[in-house]
Formats: structure tokens, C-alpha cells, sequence
């Protein structure tokens, strides 16, 4: 059974940084898109950041870019979101969802809309607060 679960969460100071973990279990797919979501209260979710393992490109949202890194540790079989200069608007929860295509492909398999993801974690929430 596939599984995605988030962990890293919790309070912090504007200006702090934080790592989120995502450690997906039961794939067999070696070409798959994981993306971190959030979510705040009354909002939409919001894609923040993808990494493709098709070939390796990764995707920033223009509200994180140059604040947040995303990268996948193979040894660990996990992916990260490295958090840096929080901001109280980056308040959420934050989800780990992962994408599978069809076909085995060496495109870039981040940019698909947010219903093609199958797979979701159960969250990890995020307050950024003085």
C-alpha cells in the first residue's frame, strides 16, 4: 500500500527556518513527480515546491522561491523542504503528495494539476508566529 508521511512541522519565529521530511513507502515506480502542498485557513491549496525523479527538475511557487529547497536524500528514501526566512504568510498545513504517470518518461513530470496527484500524506502544520 502506498504511503506518504510528512514530519517536521511546528512553531517558529519570522525569519526561522524549518526542514520538512516526506518518506513515501510501497512504490515501485522509480518515475514518479512528490510535491509539497499547503494549505491555510480559508485558502486554496497551494503547490510550493515538486521534484521530479524523471530527470531531476525541481519547481519553486513564486512566494517561496529563493526561501525554500526541495531535494530528495535516495540513501534515506526521502524528500525534504528546506524552510528558510519564514514568513507569518507561510502559515499552513503542509501536505507531501506524489504524482505516478502512465508512461515511463525522462520529461519533467512536475506542472500537472493538483488532482492528478493520487497519493497524500496526512499533513504537518506550520506556524510562523512571534
Amino acid at each position: 500500500q502506498l504511503q506518504l508521511v510528512e514530519s517536521g512541522g511546528g512553531l517558529v519565529q519570522p525569519g526561522g527556518s524549518l526542514r520538512l521530511s516526506c518518506v513515501p513507502s510501497g512504490f515501485t515506480s522509480t518515475y514518479y513527480a512528490i510535491a509539497w502542498v499547503r494549505q491555510a485557513p480559508g485558502n486554496e491549496r497551494e503547490e510550493v515546491s515538486c521534484f521530479s525523479s524523471s530527470d531531476g527538475s525541481t519547481t519553486y511557487a513564486d512566494s517561496v522561491k529563493g526561501r525554500f529547497t526541495i531535494s530528495r536524500d535516495n540513501a534515506k528514501n526521502t524528500v525534504y523542504l528546506q524552510m528558510n526566512s519564514l514568513k507569518p504568510e507561510d502559515t499552513a498545513v503542509y501536505y507531501c503528495a506524489a504524482y505516478f504517470p502512465m508512461e515511463h518518461t525522462v520529461q519533467p513530470l512536475c506542472g500537472k494539476p493538483l488532482y492528478n496527484y493520487d497519493y497524500w500524506g496526512q499533513g504537518t502544520q506550520v506556524t510562523v508566529s512571534s
